[in-house]
């Protein structure tokens, strides 16, 4: 307690009051201003800190996957373009690692459509093919829709099979409890054709890139990857593999749509894309880049405008940037919301409409 003008008043154990001189007082003023004043440097460095995290993890599939290309070039250009680092950290696939999402243990993940609209809304209030065996993600947040994702049936180049019917009684990799997209994937192809797992004999494996090797040991007849992926280059230069084409005609895109909402056909002539050696169907779903809703603002529009920026340098890194457009980043029929920090981005862009707000507010009141 200060008294009088050049006093301090103390108490000095065992002695009762005494006073100090002024300039004592003063030494021990500036010493209370600088402990002030550090507190405050401590604070505002640790709330700093906070907001701009030194590096940031992005989920994907394992190396050879179309996914973890994605998760490579967003890691480069990010990492590049902001004040953090983005690392990937590749899982067996993209089921293992939603929990951590939802949770903010990872950052940043990529994914898909169909199962964000699974794992957004959770097993008690959607299902498709009769099952949602993914765990409930109401935290997780859009930041970017990308590119259409293409998976076709994948066969030895030598295999007498022609197209998706004649699947029917074949060996067909199956199960899929790595990467639950890969068994939606499967089980729409099978549906165009009219056919359900129950036609095939099921090879089990836990994620895509285990499927390919059941195809080259000889364990499969047919299995299921994205186009142009790594695994399909390593698998078609050590035995040779073609797509094998799903049912495009209008019963059969009809059957696709009523089995897995958010699946549509895509047909790909010769030489479009590796292992397409004749007019090839294929399904495509869109690919999103998600995050959670707690993620700093900063760190998600900083990656956002780092990859905005950088679309046309991507489009060389894989063949499936030359569909992640600008014009494809916001859409109305997105399975789970934007986060707030996109949204705001996307306003300062022009590309935010009235009917994206009226889709936000829909989509966020399913998890309330």
């Amino acid at each position: 307690v200060f008294h009088a003008p050049g006093q301090l008043k103390v108490e000095d154990e065992g002695k009762g009051t005494k006073s100090l001189p002024m300039i004592k007082r003063k030494a021990i003023g500036n010493l209370i201003l600088a402990a002030n004043v550090a507190m405050t440097v401590l604070i505002g460095g640790t709330a700093q800190a906070q907001q701009s995290p030194r590096a940031v993890t992005i989920g994907s599939n394992p190396a050879g996957t179309v996914f973890y290309a994605v998760a490579s070039a967003f890691g480069k250009v990010v990492s590049e373009s902001t004040s953090f680092q983005m690392t990937v950290q590749p899982y067996t696939g993209t089921s293992t690692f939603l929990p951590l999402l939802n949770s903010g243990e990872i950052d940043f993940g990529v994914n898909n459509a169909v199962d964000m609209a699974l794992s957004y809304q959770g097993p008690e209030r959607l299902k498709i093919g009769g099952r949602n065996p993914y765990a409930h993600t109401p935290n997780a947040r859009l930041v970017m829709r990308g590119a259409p994702l293409l998976v076709g049936l994948l066969v030895r180049k030598d295999s007498p099979l022609k197209s998706v019917h004649d699947v029917k009684g074949k060996r067909v990799t199956g199960e899929y409890p790595a990467q639950l997209a890969v068994w939606y994937n499967l089980c729409g192809h099978l549906a165009a054709a009219g056919l359900t797992w129950a036609d095939v004999k099921v090879v089990p494996v836990p994620a895509a890139n285990e499927g390919v090797d059941a195809l080259l040991q000889g364990r499969a007849d047919v299995t299921m990857h994205a186009l142009n992926s790594a695994k399909v280059r390593e698998a078609d230069s050590t035995v040779g593999v073609r797509h094998l084409s799903t049912d495009c005609s209008p019963l059969g895109e009809q059957r696709l749509g009523r089995a897995v909402p958010g699946y549509y056909t895509r047909l790909m002539k010769p030489g479009s894309a590796l292992a397409i050696v004749e007019d090839t169907c294929v399904i495509a779903y869109d690919i999103y880049l998600s995050t959670h809703k707690t993620a700093p603002d900063q760190v998600v529009a900083g990656s956002l405008k780092a990859i905005w920026d950088n679309l046309e340098k991507l489009s060389p890194v894989h063949p499936i940037f030359k569909e992640w457009t600008r014009d494809r980043a916001v859409a109305p029929d997105a399975t789970m919301p934007y986060h707030p920090a996109a949204v705001q981005y996307y306003k300062d862009q022009k590309v935010w409409s009235a009917n994206m707000d009226e889709a936000q507010k829909k989509l966020l009141a399913l998890n309330p």
